[in-house]
C-alpha cells in the first residue's frame, strides 16, 4: 500500500482496490463475487461503483434493482450516496431457480462531508487552529489565522501583544481534487460553510511569539484554546543557511507534499532560510525543502556567486555496467563560488537553466563542436537571477542530469542513440538501444487495481511486460526489467534503476482504475502519462499508435506527477493499457492472444518512434 500513495494515478486511482487478499489466478466465477467496495467503506464521493461478477446464468440485483452485466457476467454500476450511512444488499439469483446457489453480500458505506463541519457543541475544531506546527516567517510578512468554531460566535486570537478579530468566511471555494481531471468532474464549487473564521496581520519586530490563543464568545459562554504550533518572526541579524546534504532534495511550492514539485536541488546547494513550517524550510529563491535533507548553520554572509566563463565538452559516460554503447553526453560546466539553487525547464529544442543568487560577469563561452549544443545564450533576468538558454541540435531531448562537483555546476545532456544507417531495413533495428520496462506493482502487498473477478493488476502487468521484453529483444534492443517475478519492489528502487541504467526510454506498464466518483462502465481505453517535456512526444505517439492499430478506446495523454515518469536521465512514461474495472475491457486485458498482440504493437510503436526521433 505504501507505494501506491507515491504514484498519483496508481496511488489514487488504484489504491482503493488493493485489498488485503492475496493475488489469485484467473478462474471464471462459480458464485457471486464483489471486488470493490469492501464490506465497510468510507468515502466523500456522492456516488460509488460496485465492481464484481457472478455466473452468467442468473441475475444480480442491488437493493432489489436488477443491474446490467457483461456477456461474461461482470458488473460495475455506479450508485448514488446520501450523506451518512448507506446500506446495500448485492444479491445473485440463479436463472434456473436453484435457491441453493443464491448468495447475498451486504455492504455498509459511510459518506462523509468533503469539508470539515463546525462542532455540534460550543467550541473549536482543534485541528483547524493555525498553526498546527511551529512556523517562522519574515518581518512584515502577512500571516493569516484560521479557526473552525461554533457558527454565529464572536472569535478572536491573541498572540504576543496583539488581539486579532477573526471574521466569518462567507464563501469557501472548494477546488476539485487532482483526480477530477481523470474523471471529467473538474469544477470548483462554492460552499457557504458556517463556522469558518479568518483574520490576518503582520509583525514588524523579530520575536518568539509562542502559541496563539483562540477565544470564542457565544452569549455568556466563553471558550479558549491554544493552537498546537508556535509562531516565530525571524531576525535579519541571525542569518541561517541551509545546505542540502541529501543526494537530491525534493523542492516544492509549499510546506507539504500536497504542494507541487519544482526542480530538485542537488547535493551541496546552499541558500538562505526565509521561513519554516514544521519539518519544512523555505529557501530564499522560493522553494520549500525538508529540514531533514539539509544541515543548518549560522552565518553572517548570504550565499551568492558571480558567473564568469562557461565550457562544454563531449564525454562518454561509463557509469552503467550493462551499457557500453549509446551513452554519450555533453557536459556544461559552470564554475561558481558556492552551489546555488537552480531550476530547469525544457522546450522545443531548448533547455533553460536558471541560477539564483548569482550575478553574471560572463565574457567567454566555449561550445565543443562535437557537443549537441547549437547555441548558448544568457540573460540577467533579475538582479540575483541568471537564465541560460541552450539551443540543441537534435529535435528530441534524450535526457539530462545535474550535479555539483565542489562548487562547479555540471549539467549533462544526453546525445541521441546511435542507430545503424539502414536500421529501418534491418531485422534488428534497435540494435544497441537500451529500453527499461517496469512491470507495475508486485507481491502480496501491492496488487494494484483489480478486475471484477478479483484478478490483480500486478499479474497482468508482469505478463505484458515479459511479452513486451521479448518483442523488443527480437528487434535488437537491450532490455532492462525492474522485476521479472512477483517481487516486492518499492518505488524508489525502480526510479533508481532508471537513473543507474540511463536507458534510451523508460516505460512503466500499468492497467487503470478510477476513484469512487468515476464511471467504471463507460470509462475505458489506453492512457499515457508524462512529466518531463522530453517524454511528451513519445507519450502522445505511443498512445495514438496503440489506439489506432488495435482499434482501442483513447483515454488520453496527461501530464502527471508520477514517480516513474519523473526521472530526467531518459524520456520516461507510464502507460495505462486499459481499465481493469471496466467489465468489457477486462476480458480483453486478460485474453492471452490480445496480450501478445498488445506487446507486439507496443514494440512496433517504440521502434517507429525511435527511428523517426533520431533522424
Amino acid at each position: 500500500m505504501r507505494r501506491l500513495i507515491g504514484i498519483f494515478v496508481i496511488g489514487l486511482l488504484s489504491f482503493v482496490f488493493a485489498m488485503a487478499t492475496g493475488a489469485q489466478s484467473f478462474i471464471p466465477p462459480s458464485q457471486l463475487h464483489l471486488t470493490y467496495p469492501p464490506l465497510q467503506h468510507t468515502t466523500t464521493s456522492d456516488r460509488l461503483f460496485f465492481i464484481g461478477t457472478a455466473p452468467k446464468d442468473g441475475n444480480v440485483n442491488i437493493n432489489g434493482k436488477l443491474i446490467s452485466r457483461s456477456d461474461a457476467g461482470h458488473f460495475a454500476p455506479s450508485l448514488p450516496l446520501k450523506l451518512g450511512e448507506n446500506n446495500f444488499a448485492i444479491k445473485y439469483v440463479n436463472g434456473a431457480g436453484d435457491r441453493s446457489s443464491e448468495r447475498q453480500i451486504n455492504v455498509k458505506v459511510l459518506r462523509d462531508s468533503p469539508i470539515t463541519l463546525p462542532p455540534k457543541d460550543i467550541g473549536f475544531i482543534k485541528e483547524s487552529l493555525f498553526p498546527t506546527v511551529d512556523i517562522a516567517r519574515q518581518p512584515n510578512e502577512r500571516i493569516c489565522f484560521d479557526a473552525i468554531a461554533t457558527p454565529n460566535a464572536t472569535v478572536l486570537v491573541r498572540i504576543g501583544d496583539r488581539e486579532i478579530p477573526l471574521l466569518p468566511r462567507r464563501n469557501n471555494i472548494q477546488l476539485p481534487p487532482n483526480s477530477s481531471v481523470l474523471t471529467g468532474n473538474i469544477e470548483a464549487t462554492a460552499e457557504s460553510p458556517s463556522g469558518y473564521f479568518r483574520g490576518c496581520t503582520t509583525f514588524e519586530i523579530a520575536s518568539q511569539l509562542s502559541q496563539p490563543e483562540y477565544e470564542m464568545r457565544l452569549g455568556d459562554r466563553i471558550v479558549k484554546q491554544k493552537a498546537v504550533g508556535k509562531v516565530e518572526i525571524l531576525s535579519p541579524n541571525n542569518i541561517q543557511v541551509a545546505e542540502v546534504i541529501a543526494s537530491t532534495a525534493d523542492a516544492r511550492t509549499g510546506a507539504s507534499t500536497d504542494f507541487s514539485r519544482i526542480t530538485p536541488l542537488p547535493k551541496g546547494v546552499k541558500a538562505l532560510v526565509t521561513g519554516k513550517q514544521g519539518d519544512w524550510l523555505r529557501l530564499d529563491y522560493g522553494g520549500w525543502v525538508r529540514k531533514s535533507m539539509t544541515k543548518l548553520e549560522e552565518t553572517e554572509n548570504t550565499p551568492h556567486s558571480i558567473v564568469r566563463s562557461i565550457k562544454t565538452k563531449r564525454v562518454v559516460n561509463n557509469a552503467s555496467k550493462n551499457d557500453n554503447h549509446n551513452n554519450v553526453w555533453t557536459e556544461v560546466t559552470i564554475p561558481l563560488e558556492v552551489p546555488v539553487p537552480l531550476a530547469i525547464t525544457q522546450g522545443d529544442r531548448l533547455l533553460s537553466l536558471t541560477l539564483y543568487n548569482v550575478t553574471a560577469q560572463t565574457n567567454t563561452i566555449s561550445i565543443d563542436s562535437d557537443s549537441i549544443i547549437n547555441k548558448l545564450d544568457w540573460a540577467q533576468t533579475e538582479p540575483d537571477k541568471v537564465t541560460y538558454t541552450i539551443s540543441l541540435k537534435p529535435k528530441q531531448q534524450w535526457g539530462y542530469k545535474v550535479r555539483y562537483q565542489g562548487s562547479n555546476l555540471i549539467l549533462s545532456l544526453k546525445h541521441p542513440p546511435l542507430i545503424a544507417p539502414k536500421a529501418a531495413e534491418n531485422s534488428q533495428p534497435l540494435q544497441g538501444v537500451k529500453i527499461l520496462i517496469d512491470a507495475g506493482h508486485g507481491s502480496k502487498e501491492d496488487l494494484g487495481s483489480r478486475g471484477p473477478t478479483g484478478y490483480p493488476e500486478k499479474d497482468v502487468t508482469l505478463i505484458t511486460s515479459k511479452l513486451f521484453q521479448t518483442e523488443l529483444q527480437n528487434r535488437g534492443a537491450m532490455v532492462i526489467m525492474t522485476r521479472t517475478d512477483d517481487s516486492d519492489i518499492l518505488l524508489e528502487p525502480r526510479v533508481d534503476k532508471i537513473n543507474q541504467e540511463e536507458p534510451t526510454l523508460a516505460i512503466s506498464i500499468h492497467y487503470n482504475a478510477l476513484p469512487d466518483n468515476g464511471d467504471a462502465i463507460n470509462t475505458s481505453g489506453m492512457g499515457s502519462f508524462w512529466y518531463n517535456p522530453q517524454a511528451e512526444d513519445f507519450a502522445k505517439f505511443i498512445n495514438t499508435y496503440v489506439v489506432k492499430k488495435l482499434n482501442r478506446a483513447d483515454y488520453g495523454v496527461y501530464w502527471n506527477n508520477l514517480a516513474l515518469a519523473r526521472p530526467t536521465t531518459a524520456p520516461s512514461v507510464l502507460l495505462e493499457l486499459g481499465f481493469m474495472i471496466n467489465p468489457v475491457e477486462f476480458e480483453w486485458i486478460i485474453d492471452p492472444q490480445q496480450q501478445k498482440l498488445l506487446a507486439k504493437t507496443l514494440a512496433d510503436g517504440v521502434t517507429e518512434w525511435i527511428l523517426n526521433a533520431v533522424k
